[in-house]
């Protein structure tokens, strides 16, 4: 009597509802995960708020004193009376030091990321990378020595004086050479943004599929040409982090620039010229030579330009990588 099956009976039993929608532990647990990481998000916002607060508060008696002179003052003098404090040559040596590492260090660090990813030996890839690694996290007072005790006489013996004899007209190579600059201070930027941007630029472009290699090579490209428009393209917001990640580092270095730039507070156009930036002038000046409330606002009101600096710099880059390639993650 059992009868011949029906076509329900073969269908397999129906899965049991999922936890979300059976109520219970599951839907209280996405509750708790989505307020969680929405928590977590808007930590980096809270923390960059209490920042700025501290150091608007902190450098309310400078703020008041000098008011937007401040930004454009090109004296800095605890001595004077009254005492005069302006940020100008501090900005200008971040920036100019910042800029020499950047034009240095971006091309090199693409090349290494470019070779590491497509065109190197297999048994040489990963020990390349992992060394390429391991001079990302060397410490940068290590670069400091490295730069003070070798750089600095190399560059005051051999590199300046051809470029003071042949490129003085251009009004960037002018003046007394001493070695230790705002150029050598640059180029210490430099090496030490290259281990950085190389490292991170390199998995951006590992991670290309290797599909957009394969329909380069198909079209007749050349092993350039896919490189260039099959990986970089594509992994081109991923090498925009790397870069942001080194400009950051390079605007904000300090113990390696303090001991290559030489350490002067004059205002000049020569890369050959003694400087400061605002990192380092802080780090020499906080804990030996500011007695006074007003130079120590004023200080604390120099950390308040160095991060306004910083997040101009990269809402200025994210604005022109939109306008280039249009915006977008990685892959788009």
């Amino acid at each position: 009597m059992g009868g011949t099956p029906q076509p329900a009976d073969l269908l397999p039993p129906t899965p049991p509802a999922p936890a979300h929608r059976r109520g219970g532990l599951g839907r209280h647990g996405d509750v708790v995960f989505r307020w969680a990481t929405t928590a977590i998000g808007l930590s980096v916002v809270a923390a960059l708020a209490v920042l700025v607060a501290v150091l608007v508060d902190r450098s309310w008696l400078s703020l008041t004193t000098f008011g937007p002179g401040f930004v454009v003052g090109q004296v800095w003098n605890a001595n004077a009376i009254p005492p005069q404090y302006g940020a100008l040559p501090f900005v200008e040596g971040t920036l100019v030091t910042a800029a020499i590492g950047m034009l240095l260090g971006i091309p090199v660090s693409l090349g290494i990321a470019m070779f590491m990813s497509e065109l190197a030996p297999g048994w040489l890839r990963d020990p390349l990378a992992s060394l390429v690694e391991m001079l990302a996290a060397v410490p940068s007072v290590i670069y400091g020595l490295w730069g003070l005790f070798v750089l600095v006489p190399f560059m005051r013996g051999t590199v300046e004086p051809p470029l003071r004899a042949h490129l003085a007209w251009t009004g960037l190579f002018t003046g007394e050479i001493f070695g230790a600059d705002k150029l050598t201070a640059g180029i210490i930027l430099a090496i030490m943004v290259i281990p950085t941007i190389s490292a991170v630029s390199r998995e951006a472009m590992v991670a290309v599929p290797t599909a957009q290699r394969e329909a380069a090579l198909s079209l007749g490209a050349t092993p350039w040409e896919t490189t260039w428009l099959g990986v970089f393209r594509y992994a081109r917001s991923g090498i925009f982090g790397a870069v942001i990640l080194g400009l950051g580092r390079a605007i904000g270095e300090t113990m390696a620039v303090t001991m290559t730039i030489g350490n002067n507070n004059k205002l000049t156009t020569s890369l050959l010229a003694q400087g400061n930036t605002i990192a380092s002038w802080i780090a020499n000046d906080f804990l030996t030579a500011a007695t006074t409330p007003l130079e120590q606002s004023a200080l604390l009101e120099l950390g308040l330009v160095l991060l306004v600096i910083t997040v101009a710099v990269n809402v200025f880059a994210v604005v022109l990588l939109n306008r280039a390639f249009g915006g977008g993650a990685v892959g788009e």
